[in-house]
């Protein structure tokens, strides 16, 4: 087999490791077993840094997203089996010990380059470094000049060689606590009495912006309803916390749209509007827009998975030609038997709830998959936007989702699903075939 320079180098770590190993076995006195303790750790640490420097660049350069990504954690989670806590910790600390490039391609320094320089010479752990960034994240530290921001950063990268974890802590609260005499300034203003409430759409394109002041009680109930929604959904959830509450603002008013808990608009329950071309609609679907802006491909197939669709088509230039009865895809009955089989979000490790999840088609109904159970999987928002892109697959074998991951998540791609803690009925018995297996986003 033909030698690359990856390979090489890991036939170097392999050797070296195998020496280390025997170099500090049983036969070794204390004191070489403890030095090579000692090399263990300053290697490690070095080896952490290459991963968190790899996971930056391949964000960086858009990689996870190129293959469906949209939050690089929950990549990360996934191809290095490894929990949430873990993906989020080296994100975080990739964002600041890991050289940055603007949008010109210009190379700037990473926004800690004190702690870089220690964190790559296998001076201190990642922990160190998450210690000096949430410590230089204060407001009591954004309060400091940029001077003595930078002199504060120098300083504990310096302690940082020296002092565990937590002894940092505490070090980096009394430095910045000593520099910031003053505080904050007081603030005088009245808070606004009245409720108000903002919805800006964009001018050019899809979305807007939210902007508002609530008091208390509208606060609070507010507050309340998106707290469930607003922790992480899956042991790869890496979302921040913003990204968290605005999806489940999202999926709070979907709710309420879905089960009829809204007014009427013109003796109408309110609903979303779908503008298909008849050009666009014979060809499958490549393209549609809402009345706010345009949906793009992955985003159509995904809301006619499972909702009321109301078709409106188009003529040439653009007249409406014709438009169709409201129809469910997914009727109520067999939305209840992939409730029962899938109990909510099928993919494995999310445990979102029935009511909070969309049916999806495993063979996309306009590539001609049949609306029936072997063909229905339950997913949330986010992986029902994931089996929307090319990537993941997922077919029911055994009457039960498996989801196939893509090759550069595991060469072998080895078929996974949830645990089932107790039998789930289904329409057939194990012995009849996997349904067709699907390349998600629609390419095959």
């Amino acid at each position: 087999m033909a030698s690359s320079p990856l390979g090489d180098a890991r036939h170097l770590l392999v050797e070296g490791i195998a020496a280390l190993r025997a170099a500090s076995d049983s036969s070794a006195d204390g004191d070489t077993r403890i030095a090579a303790l000692g090399v263990c750790e300053s290697l490690t640490r070095q080896l952490e840094q290459l991963s968190v420097e790899l996971i930056a660049g391949l964000d960086t350069d858009g990689v996870f997203t190129e293959r469906g990504y949209t939050r690089p954690g929950f990549a990360v989670a996934d191809l290095l089996g490894c929990d949430v806590a873990l993906a989020t910790r080296r994100l975080k600390v990739a964002e600041q010990v890991a050289q940055r490039r603007t949008l010109d391609g210009q190379v700037c320094p990473p926004r800690l380059p004190a702690t870089a320089v220690v964190f790559a010479g296998g001076q201190t752990s990642l922990r160190h470094v998450e210690v000096i960034t949430d410590a230089l994240g204060t407001p009591a530290a954004e309060r400091l000049t940029p001077q003595g921001w930078a002199g504060v950063e120098e300083q504990l990268a310096e302690h940082a060689k020296m002092y565990r974890p937590r002894e940092l802590a505490g070090l980096a609260r009394d430095l910045i606590t000593l520099l910031d005499q003053d505080g904050p300034e007081p603030d005088d203003r009245e808070l606004p009495q009245l409720n108000e409430l903002h919805l800006t759409r964009n001018p050019a394109g899809a979305g807007g912006r939210i902007k508002g002041v609530l008091d208390a009680p509208t606060f609070d109930a507010l507050a309340t309803a998106l707290s469930a929604l607003t922790r992480p959904t899956t042991a790869g959830d890496t979302r921040s916390l913003g990204e968290r509450q605005a999806d489940a603002l999202a999926e709070v008013c979907l709710y309420s749209l879905d089960h009829g808990h809204t007014p009427s608009v013109g003796s109408e329950r309110p609903h979303l509007s779908v503008t298909v071309s008849l050009t666009e609609l014979q060809g499958h679907g490549r393209g549609a827009v809402l009345d706010t802006g345009p949906l793009t491909p992955s985003e159509l197939r995904r809301l006619a998975c499972d909702a009321r669709v109301i078709p409106v088509v188009l003529g040439g230039h653009g007249q409406p030609v014709d438009i169709g009865r409201a129809m469910r895809t997914v009727p109520a009955h067999l939305r209840r038997a992939v409730v029962v089989r899938d109990q909510g979000c099928a993919f494995p490790g999310c445990d979102r709830q029935p009511s909070w999840c969309e049916v999806h088609h495993i063979l996309e109904w306009e590539l001609g998959g049949p609306t029936n159970l072997d063909n229905l999987v339950m997913l949330c928002r986010f992986h029902h936007r994931l089996l929307h892109h090319p990537g993941w697959a997922v077919r029911i074998h055994h009457g039960h989702p498996e989801f196939i991951p893509p090759k550069w998540i595991d060469t072998q791609q080895i078929p996974r699903r949830r645990p089932q803690s107790h039998p789930v009925p289904t329409r057939r018995e194990s012995s009849s075939p996997p349904t067709q297996l699907m390349a998600v986003g629609g390419s095959s």
